[in-house]
């Protein structure tokens, strides 16, 4: 049995579909989750394979002690020997901390299935993903998180019953005085197109061909750090070594010179398309493919041929 724990709080996102998809392609799946998700969303993740969903309505999703409490009961109560997480913020807080209590081996942010044949091994980025490691685990059981757009969720037909659950979490240790969410914007770790831009836009009044680019791609706007710093963007905007490190299907990079820390948290990209009037900026070195010109020309220029492009398919 493979428990995944899911954060449900503000419903099911792209990144519960994929790692219960990863986790049905090694058996049987059972969600564990604390949140406000119903009941009827809870129950189309059988959607992607899982047969059970352990919701414990009392616990908050952003206390780590309730979290790692919570999933070491609800892996106790199934026989789970393997825990699987999406590799986002409430992993990196609640995983180690269950390695620990359960004294199970922990692969943090994995990009493949794990080999099971003989070893157990999985594949991980290293060096910020400039390279690839394997890691071997030994343990009797086994915590895996997943790093986001590592696969498609793929639907398949499973019965999915959602149940009640104590979990054990104990008393809350963290208080949330207010959560700003954004709203109407795709998140960013989720998004599998994304359009990016730095100090080479001169100025935050600029932003609106990025914005408009974005719309038109069905993507979501990110930023480097010095333009979250400044205030141009907010900071849930910014990617990059101390920001967000995303993997989308593709990165556009208008007026971003491609510092290390900015490519440690974007190279994980499938496609990067760089726009810039340097021909010296390392980011080129990273590129997939290269624009030498100037944003506020490219920019608008590109965005009518996709509106073209769109409109006469």
């Amino acid at each position: 049995m493979i428990l995944v724990y899911i954060n449900s709080d503000h419903g099911i996102g792209k990144g519960a579909m994929e790692v219960v998809t990863y986790a049905k392609k090694l058996g049987d799946v059972t969600v564990v989750t604390a949140g406000s998700a119903s009941d009827s969303d809870l129950a189309t993740l059988g959607q992607y394979g899982a047969s059970k969903v352990l919701v414990d309505r009392n616990a908050k999703a952003d206390d780590a002690q309730q979290l790692t409490r919570l999933v070491a009961t609800g892996a106790s109560s199934v026989g789970a020997k393997m825990i699987i997480f999406s590799h986002d913020l409430i992993a990196k807080s609640v995983a180690p901390r269950l390695s620990v209590k359960l004294k199970a081996g922990l692969i943090s942010g994995a990009i493949a299935l794990p080999e099971t044949g003989g070893d157990f091994t999985c594949k991980v980025n290293v060096f910020s993903g400039k390279a690839f490691g394997t890691v071997k685990v030994n343990t009797d059981i086994k915590i895996i998180s997943l790093l986001p757009n590592t696969l498609k969720p793929e639907a398949t037909v499973s019965d999915c019953s959602v149940e009640s659950f104590d979990g054990n979490a104990g008393a809350v240790g963290i208080v949330v005085k207010e959560t700003k969410i954004p709203q109407g914007e795709i998140p960013l770790t989720e998004a599998e197109l994304v359009v990016s831009a730095g100090r080479g836009l001169k100025g935050p009044e600029n932003w609106g061909m990025v914005e408009d680019l974005a719309k038109t791609l069905g993507a979501a706007t990110a930023c480097s750090r010095p333009i979250a710093d400044i205030g141009w963007r907010p900071h849930h905007e910014h990617v990059g070594q101390t920001g967000f490190a995303i993997r989308p299907n593709l990165y556009i990079a208008a007026g971003i010179s491609g510092a290390i820390q900015h490519l440690a948290g974007v190279n994980g990209s499938k496609i990067i398309v760089v726009i810039n009037t340097d021909p010296e900026a390392p980011f080129f070195k990273a590129a997939d493919y290269g624009v030498l010109g100037d944003a506020f020309e490219v920019l608008p220029r590109l965005n009518e041929s996709l509106k073209k492009f769109k409109a006469a398919q």
